[in-house]
């Protein structure tokens, strides 16, 4: 038999107990903010219908989805019919005879489809969070995979600000909560990017001067001006550009700035509006630091107002750890018109990176097993499996160990695996109805009575 050769797809990884453990407790960080601020649970397909996900993030999304084959297209008789179809999708036309349905993108547009399906039976304002993977055909590199996780808390049937405000406040608490301090929460209005669009052109420019400026920090200007030059921009509309991408100072000395450039513009006088009620709105005791940045564009077609963007502290280059922003009538696309809607994400993939680099798991979170009962013969297993068992009772992580080998093969196992606590039951332990019980973490120890240890807190 041939050797195989084993390995996972690029962009993809496997994850051990001890990541697994790690993720996992930020996933239970930020259900509990979203549990805490009204949000229910949902969850989708991994797989959607292509015509739900296309279209439905600029050109530059598009290009990430990751279709699906049909099945069948390996029968000889269908050999034609996809070679044909697969012939169409290089042109660029997506072909049913190859392609139906393809791995979701993000979390947003299903939930826009349930939101559209569903809507006769949902009581609206819909506050629902998600925690699922979604795949991209991105390059992979540190912190951009090709499967990843993430959260998401969205509110639909509402136009109000306190959604955003309340929005903002739960990055704040989520953040805190892990303790990644120095963390920026960046905010803009897409209706700044129209308002600056009509300066140039047209509204009809927005999505393109919007998906050019998301690159700003890839980059840099000047290749930004070249990009936007290609797509018909003259010399006056790229100063115009440069002019609002150099807005820099505080949050009041940028309003006022963006003022004076697109103020008098309809819609740009309704996108200032709003991002100064988010930065005058008073949140209470967490005071949320949101940062006014005229640069994030965001470039996915849906959004229509408040846009944020979370980044990590700048000690650590890794960029985006969360998004988000209001699409005000995305269930219009699956034929459902006037849902507002907005909601945030949080990148869990990259936040773990975070954490990771800045040390920030608590010890707990390293420790599954909390006790490990040392296996000393036939007679003091079955001793010691059956308090095992008591002490499983009442919600004490336990594991008796496999077999009766020598002692040191049974402490580098619990040292191995993090757990904290040993118990010996040997030959005088089982006749006296006692055991000692060992703190591995302290080096210290102590002989118990059986009704102790099951009082024992461990």
């Amino acid at each position: 038999m041939a050797k195989v050769k084993v390995g996972i797809p690029q962009g993809t990884r496997d994850f051990g107990p001890d990541v697994v453990r790690k993720r996992n407790y930020i996933f239970n960080t930020i259900r509990n903010v979203f549990e805490l601020y009204g949000f229910q649970p949902l969850e989708t397909p991994a797989m959607e219908n292509l015509d739900t996900l296309l279209g439905k993030y600029g050109d530059e999304g598009d290009k990430l989805i990751f279709k699906i084959l049909n099945n069948g297209l390996n029968d000889p008789s269908n050999i034609d019919k996809a070679k044909a179809a697969f012939e169409n999708v290089l042109k660029g036309k997506n072909d049913r005879d190859l392609t139906e349905r393809a791995l979701k993108y993000d979390l947003t547009i299903p939930f826009a489809r349930y939101v559209a399906m569903n809507h006769n039976q949902l009581s609206f304002p819909f506050k629902r969070y998600q925690i699922q993977p979604v795949w991209r055909a991105d390059r992979p590199q540190k912190g951009r995979y090709r499967e990843f996780y993430q959260c998401d808390a969205d509110v639909v049937g509402s136009n109000s600000l306190l959604n955003e405000l309340e929005l903002a406040l739960i990055y704040h608490q989520v953040f805190n909560q892990l303790g990644i301090k120095h963390y920026e929460l960046r905010i803009n209005h897409r209706k700044i990017l129209t308002a600056l669009a009509e300066l140039c052109g047209g509204a009809e420019r927005m999505n393109d001067i919007a998906v050019s400026i998301d690159k700003l920090d890839k980059i840099g200007l000047e290749k930004v001006k070249d990009e936007l030059k290609t797509k018909g921009l003259n010399e006056k509309q790229l100063g115009v550009i440069e002019k609002y991408l150099g807005i820099g100072g505080n949050n009041a000395e940028k309003i006022n700035a963006v003022n004076d450039l697109i103020g008098a513009n309809e819609s740009g006088k309704k996108g200032i509006g709003e991002i100064k009620y988010l930065i005058n709105a008073e949140p209470g005791p967490l005071n949320s630091p949101l940062i006014i940045d005229f640069t994030l564009a965001r470039g996915l077609n849906y959004y229509t107002g408040t846009i944020f963007e979370a980044k990590a502290p700048p000690e650590i280059k890794i960029g985006s750890i969360g998004g988000g922003g209001r699409y005000d009538d995305l269930t219009g696309l699956f034929g459902v018109p006037n849902i507002p809607g907005v909601g945030i994400s949080f990148g869990v993939d990259r936040i773990y990176d975070v954490m990771e680099e800045l040390n920030l798991f608590p010890a707990e979170v390293h420790v599954g097993i909390q006790v490990l009962f040392f296996n000393l013969g036939e007679n003091e297993s079955k001793a010691a499996f059956s308090l095992m068992q008591q002490l499983r009772g009442k919600n004490t992580r336990c594991e008796l160990y496999h077999e009766n080998v020598k002692f040191d093969k049974q402490f580098k196992y619990a040292e191995k695996k993090n757990i904290p606590y040993a118990i010996i039951i040997g030959s005088k332990e089982l006749e006296e109805k006692s055991c000692t019980i060992k703190n591995l973490l302290q080096g210290s120890q102590q002989t118990i009575s059986h009704q102790e240890l099951l009082n024992y807190d461990f």
